[in-house]
């Protein structure tokens, strides 16, 4: 493990859960090819996509089966605009890569919405830091480590 997935399992671990990170031997950037890697369906891995919401960083855990509706989850959250973060917002908010971002081991909490639509797996699987390493979790331990609020994104 890098110094990356041993910030993700440290969180974990003061969060009271035990990491069980696992490095894939091929880089799983995207839902469909994380899923193929873990044998699973797509729905039940959680892209954390972070947007830029009226100019801050916001962590969505999403369904790998769903496209996030930016308009719809503006309303929700109450925010002006909600659009797609640049590389740098999302590398300065998180310190991980896109494609590898994990939902905790961030420099500092996030505002984190999580996918209501992921509490239907038991098993969720989501990055661990770097774009080859991915960790089951459950929704409810989604929602607490992240300090995520469960919303509708699509």
């Amino acid at each position: 493990m890098n110094e990356r997935n041993s910030r993700v399992a440290r969180a974990l671990s003061e969060a009271g859960i035990e990491p069980a990170i696992r490095i894939l031997d091929a880089d799983a950037k995207t839902a469909v090819a994380a899923a193929e890697h873990l044998g699973c369906e797509v729905g039940a891995i959680a892209n954390s996509l972070v947007f830029d919401c009226d100019g801050t960083p916001l962590l969505v855990m999403a369904s790998g089966a769903h496209r996030v509706d930016t308009g719809l989850l503006a309303r929700t959250l109450g925010a002006d605009a909600i659009g797609k973060a640049n590389p740098r917002m999302v590398r300065d908010a998180t310190d991980q890569v896109i494609g590898g971002v994990a939902p905790v081991g961030h420099p500092r909490r996030l505002r984190t919405v999580v996918d209501e639509s992921l509490a239907q797996y038991e098993v969720i699987w989501t990055a661990a830091g770097t774009a080859d390493s991915v960790m089951p979790l459950t929704y409810d331990q989604l929602l607490s480590v992240t300090e995520g609020v469960a919303v509708q994104v699509r």
